[in-house]
């Protein structure tokens, strides 16, 4: 294909990616049509079409491209271990999730209103990998491995401490969106870093 030609398809799926982020921050997903999508874009409907399958893989598309990066759960995590300390990169881990799970809610929640989109976007996401249940693997992986180089202690359970980081994040971003309020930066660090030291003890050597 030209250079020219690359260019602009990059461009038609950017901003389809830019308008369908746009609409499904405002309506939600399950209230969000391809053609709100294409029309906000500058688009038609056709054309969105020979870019993205469906609603479902552009949605999958903007998790991955139009909201924050959890790049130490998406990647692999055990490569931390043994570096730095195990506080900081559970802060870390804490906070990419925070913002993720913070920015993702107000679009996601209204898929489990509509039963069959409920359906069409668990199998697009598990087509693609293994889904939400990831964040907590990659945590309880990571820990189990810190366990092994001697760092956490041997009678922590890291499945548990797992949840209760991953859990603890998403419930502050549901109360972010129910609530309406503003979560900056600043605010994000300072839950995660109070979350990690309340944690802590469950992990550490005695």
């Amino acid at each position: 294909m030209p250079a020219r030609d690359t260019e602009t398809a990059r461009s038609t799926r950017d901003r389809l990616l830019d308008g369908a982020a746009e609409v499904m921050r405002a309506r939600g997903l399950a209230h969000t049509t391809t053609k709100e999508i294409a029309k906000a874009a500058g688009y038609s409907e056709a054309t969105l079409y020979k870019t993205f399958a469906d609603k479902v893989d552009l949605f999958l598309c903007v998790l991955t491209e139009r909201l924050p990066r959890v790049d130490l759960v998406s990647e692999d995590l055990t490569e931390r271990v043994g570096r730095g300390t195990v506080a900081g990169t559970l802060r870390q881990a804490g906070e990419q999730m925070l913002a993720f799970y913070t920015e993702s809610f107000p679009i996601s929640a209204s898929v489990f209103a509509d039963a069959a989109l409920l359906v069409r976007h668990r199998d697009g996401v598990l087509a693609r990998g293994p889904g939400p249940a990831r964040a907590n693997q990659a945590v309880a992986e990571y820990l189990r491995a810190e366990q092994a180089a001697g760092r956490v202690s041997d009678d922590a359970r890291p499945d548990a401490v797992a949840a209760a980081l991953v859990g603890g994040c998403f419930q502050r971003a549901f109360l972010v969106a129910f609530t309406g309020e503003a979560l900056s930066e600043a605010g994000r660090s300072e839950f995660v870093t109070d979350l990690v030291a309340t944690l802590l003890p469950a992990l550490e050597r005695t």
